[in-house]
């Protein structure tokens, strides 16, 4: 493997993607690749590092590279690119193979520690959080993290001159149609963070014992040197350390864990956690950004860092530093009519109902307005219960369905539709409408003059963010 030099990447602009083309560019490899031409909130980061995508997929692509890894999506193995590199004897390798890969260290001639980041919610943000605290304290980790753009560090993918390599694990297919291994099993890493575990992915697993069983697997390629770091208060959790023979740390509400959150309070856009372990009191931390979810995923970055050796208060000093991380929760700025306006990239039933939750906190006399977008028709409709009780319990809440956004790799489902959901929604949530497309929320919004006594939530994991750029901001 460190004979490759040069490394062209099959769907480049992908958040799992772009943050290792970074990665590959800095550590001195040549990089190309290719994608479709559709805005992606990777597309900033590659061009401040010089990384020019090719627009479309075509053989006349492949000009010899050393290594071609590929992106599960766009056909994944049978894409056009991939194909012809495996016809010049080209070895091919999938990006959750390649973090791997990278993680190992071997592709950039030295020994590299681990740390994964998994769990159905909050990985992007607890990865980014634990990387910002390590480069604050000049440690200067490799990094990637699957977002296109992180406040506080120069890029979402980083090669540093430390030995820790800091990863997102995702718990998705490998490759859908070739290749169905979980992409979080290529890593074996010293430590491990699981926030927790849901079902999620219908097209992957059939049932929530088969998501937990995934989990399981990944706890036990944990380094004995090193520790498995759990939300202890999460049931399937539980289930899988039970008879952990791995090192187990855990954390959250319950006194029973190795580290208690004893008290959070929100205020504004902060987020202020007192800690304790074992009846020692670790003090007061502090985060720049909102939420209760927010404050346990603190804590297991938090966690991390002792046992790397960093002191309490190097740890407070490095995650004050942290500013959030792009599409969650993210502070987009203020409509010239005067509402404020956030982006988030919740698309599970939980992470809607705890956004939500965060936002009536940091502004409890304010209208919030959703706009969210499902995403997949397979979710939608699998989870369709939960998504029609989502929106409960907040008060002075305004939310638009807008049509499903589908995954490239599934096929349209005329069971399942926004309108349907907005039929479900209405039993129990008053205000709730279907605007089927981006443009006719863009012409809502417009016509309703938001004013500064309403917040504005763009969320979901497709395109509803584009809107942002259709509206008129201060």
């Amino acid at each position: 493997m460190n004979k490759k030099k040069h490394i062209h990447f099959v769907g480049i602009k992908g958040v799992g993607m772009a943050p290792l083309a970074l990665i590959a560019k800095e550590a001195g490899f040549t990089v190309t690749g290719s994608d479709i031409e559709k805005e992606f909130i990777t597309d900033v980061a590659l061009q401040k590092a010089g990384i020019k995508p090719n627009v479309g997929f075509s053989p006349e692509h492949i000009a010899d590279p050393d290594l071609v890894i590929t992106t599960g999506a766009h056909g994944g193995f049978d894409n056009d690119e991939v194909l012809a590199a495996k016809a010049k004897n080209i070895p091919v390798m999938t990006q959750g193979e390649a973090v791997g890969v990278f993680m190992k260290g071997e592709i950039f001639e030295k020994k590299l520690k681990g740390v994964s980041v998994t769990g159905t919610h909050g990985k992007t943000t607890t990865t980014a959080m634990l990387a910002t605290i390590l480069t604050e304290n000049a440690l200067d980790p490799s990094y990637i993290i699957g977002t296109g753009d992180v406040g506080s560090l120069p890029a979402p993918g980083h090669f540093g001159k430390g030995n820790l390599f800091v990863a997102e694990a995702d718990e998705y297919m490998t490759e859908p149609k070739y290749d169905k291994t979980i992409k979080f099993l290529w890593q074996h890493p010293e430590f491990a963070i699981i926030t927790n575990i849901e079902y999620d992915h219908p097209d992957v697993y059939e049932s929530i014992e088969d998501v937990r069983e995934a989990f399981a697997s990944f706890a036990q390629q944990v380094s004995p040197k090193g520790a498995l770091i759990v939300c202890g208060d999460d049931r399937e959790i539980q289930k899988i350390i039970k008879d952990s023979e791995k090192r187990v740390i855990t954390y959250g509400f319950t006194p029973t864990n190795d580290y208690v959150l004893q008290r959070v309070t929100i205020s504004g856009d902060q987020t202020f956690l007192w800690l304790e372990s074992h009846g020692t009191l670790l003090g007061e931390f502090m985060l720049r950004v909102p939420g209760e979810h927010n404050a346990l995923n603190a804590v297991a970055a938090i966690i991390v860092c002792l046992e790397l050796g960093l002191s309490v208060e190097k740890i407070k000093k490095g995650l004050l530093a942290f500013q959030g991380s792009k599409r969650r929760l993210e502070f987009i700025g203020e409509l010239l009519s005067g509402a404020r306006v956030y982006d988030d990239y919740a698309h599970h039933p939980t992470e809607i109902k705890k956004t939500l939750t965060t936002l009536r906190a940091q502004y409890p006399n304010k209208k919030i307005l959703c706009i969210f977008q499902p995403h997949t028709y397979s979710r939608t409709k699998m989870l369709f219960d939960e998504f029609s009780k989502a929106f409960e319990n907040i008060d002075e809440l305004f939310v638009i369905i807008t049509d499903i956004y589908a995954s490239l790799r599934e096929l349209p489902d005329d069971s399942v539709s926004g309108k349907k959901l907005v039929d479900a929604i209405t039993t129990s949530q008053r205000d709730v409408h279907y605007v089927p497309t981006l443009p006719d929320v863009v012409q809502y919004i417009n016509e309703k003059k938001l004013r500064s006594d309403t917040i504005l939530v763009t969320m979901g994991a497709g395109d509803v963010y584009t809107i942002h750029s259709k509206l008129s901001f201060v």
